[in-house]
């Protein structure tokens, strides 16, 4: 029995409907990946980047190997 078995994304992705983005505050300098909607502009939050680990993490989950970044 695993009680800590592999998590699994919290967001599907579609590329054909989303691209993957970080964004970056100005002032505090915190980040949040996501995804936003190619049509509407809406983000989609998913986790939160405090390192590069964080960062590693998020690309992994999703397949991803390239990130744009927004203020």
């Amino acid at each position: 029995m695993n009680l800590f078995g592999k998590k699994k994304p919290a967001h599907i992705y579609d590329p054909e409907k989303e691209k993957p983005v970080i964004r970056a505050s100005i002032c505090t300098g915190e980040q949040a990946a996501g995804f936003k909607d190619l049509q509407t502009g809406v983000f989609h939050e998913v986790m939160l980047i405090r390192d590069d680990k964080d960062l590693r993490e998020f690309m992994k989950a999703y397949g991803l190997t390239e990130v744009g970044k927004e203020y």
